[in-house]
């Protein structure tokens, strides 16, 4: 079927079609936790410009020569660690569609469907806008689990979503919702979950917020996601009553030698065990559902680090993944988005 064809469907109201369609996007991820299914996943990922702004006659070389060469294994390595029937991105992102999709009923008093989109990798942001075509939908809110905006994450999704709607005739109506890394209802569910978490395990020495790092010329360059980061940690730090010094924030997931966001994540934490830190809690705001690198990175590899450098514990608090109060503040997000679409 053509893109034509795609999005010239899409665009058609049926008699007795919703109102509007929901499309649910994240990142994405390998379709199997092998090298080969790794190499597969990473060459796209990789060859995004707004991922890698890198000259593409500069940076192809070193993606094929060596970077795709060298780190499927060790990637597929961790991803088998963490593996279920799916990724657990996926899995989970299936999951908040479900309750998402009973919840707008609920809210909205009749059907709207809600399809699942990956930037990269399987499902496709193709398939989910022919999930949506197929639900006769001329109205389509796209939401991006990126809490904090970047040309790498909420950007690169818009970019390919016009690619893929470039040759319609007739395209469908879009809205896209923005950023919410202060969004209160989003600020409070994380609030909450740290205190459950505390609840049940007691409150740790030091509270630790991580962030996905970026290259630090991405900030240098107008993009807004440090500064957004900066804000909803301190937006939590005040919800939870801590002072300057029970809390931190760290940049995580740092690649290549080039200069990114600081401070980094694992020398920061060797420093919190350096000065005697024994205990910490950790959170991810930016991660919407568990992935590899909260899993993984964090919960396992970082923790190994911490408590190599001295430290005894080191507590991963999960994202809020198909939490309650998280599928709740998307139909809040939403709502806002839609307003008037119901006639």
């Amino acid at each position: 079927m053509s893109k034509e064809i795609l999005v010239s469907e899409l665009s058609t109201k049926g008699a007795d079609s919703a109102p509007f369609g929901i499309l649910l996007v994240n990142l994405g991820s390998p379709d199997a936790p092998t090298p080969a299914g790794v190499r597969k996943y990473l060459a796209e990922f990789l060859s995004d410009p707004r991922v890698v702004s890198i000259p593409k006659w500069i940076w192809l070389p070193i993606l094929h020569g060596i970077v795709l060469r060298t780190r499927p294994k060790r990637v597929a390595h961790a991803y088998a660690t963490i593996w279920r029937n799916e990724s657990p991105l996926i899995e989970i992102t299936r999951a908040q569609a479900a309750k998402l999709r009973a919840a707008v009923q609920e809210a909205f008093g009749e059907y709207i469907p809600v399809e699942i989109g990956m930037r990269y990798g399987n499902p496709s942001l193709t398939a989910g806008l022919m999930a949506l075509r197929k639900a006769k939908v001329g109205r389509v809110v796209v939401l991006p689990l990126y809490p904090q905006y970047s040309v790498s994450t909420t950007a690169t999704v818009i970019d390919r979503i016009g690619e893929l709607l470039r040759q319609c005739w007739h395209a469908p109506n879009l809205r896209y919702v923005p950023a919410y890394y202060q969004h209160p209802p989003y600020i409070q569910a994380l609030a909450d979950s740290v205190r459950k978490h505390w609840q049940q395990k007691g409150r740790a020495e030091h509270f630790l917020m991580s962030f996905h790092g970026l290259p630090k010329r991405h900030s240098r360059r107008g993009d807004p996601y440090e500064a957004q980061c900066f804000r909803t940690a301190e937006l939590l730090a005040k919800e939870l009553a801590l002072t300057s010094d029970d809390w931190s924030m760290a940049f995580q997931s740092r690649f290549g030698r080039e200069e990114w966001l600081q401070p980094y994540l694992e020398p920061h934490v060797r420093q919190l065990a350096a000065k005697g830190v024994k205990t910490v809690d950790v959170i991810c705001p930016g991660f919407s559902a568990d992935c590899l690198e909260t899993l993984e990175e964090i919960a396992i590899r970082t923790a190994e680090v911490f408590t190599a450098a001295g430290g005894q514990e080191f507590r991963y608090i999960s994202a809020l993944n198909d939490d309650d109060r998280h599928i709740a503040m998307m139909v809040q997000l939403i709502q806002t988005e839609t307003a008037g679409w119901r006639s």
